[in-house]
């Protein structure tokens, strides 16, 4: 039976498993259910896909060929995401537990699992983001519209502005976390992820580079600002 109402939009699910005969199972019975599903079996097939998209649930594997899943939710987290995530390990130690819940989990499910027992958690969790509204997909500043789901900068006069996958995801996340001062460290994390090792002084060429491609002036309605000894915060006016 699915777990939608008639007429309710189609709730996404993402998921993160490197067992390729459990994420076929898994994949195959949350479409029976009317869910649209995406899948993934290494971190770094996952972390475009989420980014991209906005999805209701995300089971998230913590065992991963180039990882581990703590690192991705804290990512996720830290970029602003509103998606449930559960977290699904054969690693049951209450320590492993707790640390799924302190980086963001909303729920955990140890490996082996019941499949019936799996498909209700993830059927909760979909159900309190339904209830919570879909998730924000444009965000609006000055003249501009940032739009998640087609991932386009648009004008004013809804032209779109070109911008690199990395700048997009920083604009993203910049709007996000408007008032905010983030550090370097911060915005490494969110934006390039925690595996990947770049400088520092990268954030500060791609905040520059943004200022001319959003034609930055004093007159500008927003201000990306560079907060001393931290790093960045964006500003938005009227």
């Amino acid at each position: 039976m699915s777990p939608l109402a008639a007429g309710a939009r189609v709730l996404r699910v993402l998921v993160l498993e490197d067992d390729p005969n459990l994420r076929l199972t898994l994949v195959d019975n949350l479409e029976e259910e009317g869910y649209a599903v995406e899948a993934a079996s290494t971190l770094a097939e996952a972390r475009p896909k989420w980014k991209a998209t906005a999805f209701d649930v995300v089971v998230l594997d913590i065992m991963l060929p180039d990882g581990d899943g703590y690192s991705l939710c804290r990512e996720m987290r830290q970029a602003g995401t509103s998606s449930r995530v559960l977290m699904l390990t054969a690693r049951t130690l209450e320590d492993d537990v707790v640390r799924g819940f302190e980086v963001g989990a909303d729920d955990y499910v140890a490996k082996p699992y019941r499949l019936r027992e799996l498909l209700a958690r993830i059927r909760v969790l979909a159900r309190r983001s339904a209830t919570a509204g879909p998730p924000e997909e444009v965000l609006s500043f000055d003249r501009f519209r940032v739009d998640l789901a087609s991932r386009q900068l648009l004008d004013e006069r809804d032209q779109p502005v070109e911008l690199t996958r990395t700048a997009f995801d920083l604009l993203a996340y910049l709007l996000r976390h408007a008032g905010k001062a983030l550090t370097r460290d911060q915005i490494l994390s969110a934006v390039w992820g925690e595996d990947v090792v770049v400088d520092g002084h990268t954030v500060d060429n791609f905040v520059s580079n943004l200022r001319k491609k959003l034609e930055w002036t004093s007159g500008s309605r927003f201000e990306l600002r560079s907060v001393r000894g931290v790093g960045y915060r964006m500003d938005l006016h009227g």
